[in-house]
């Protein structure tokens, strides 16, 4: 699904304009990025947590070129997502496993 289709999605079940929609969407985009590079983790009651889980420092290979590198220390984003999400999304695929047989 894209970022489009969830718009259009959440427009025709909300009944709000898709304008205001992708705003909205593009707004908790921008807060979450800006967060998540501050430092600062982001949690959603019931979907999830976007958080930065740093990467040690380590030893890398080019394998082309046989040649060892050192990667640095850094940070990089996340998401977690919460147990009830987690559950949704196994009973889901277990009904649909049930389905096709």
């Amino acid at each position: 699904m894209t970022k489009a289709e969830v718009i259009l999605e959440i427009a025709q079940k909300t009944g709000i304009d898709k304008a205001d929609v992708a705003a909205s969407l593009e707004g908790f985009f921008t807060v979450v990025k800006n967060s998540l590079a501050r430092g600062e983790n982001v949690y959603v009651r019931q979907f999830g947590s976007f958080v930065v889980k740093h990467r040690k420092e380590k030893v890398g290979r080019i394998i082309s070129k046989n040649q060892s590198i050192t990667i640095p220390s850094h940070n990089v984003p996340s998401f977690k997502p919460a147990r009830v999400f987690v559950d949704k999304v196994k009973n889901a695929s277990m009904n649909s496993v049930n389905h096709t047989e």
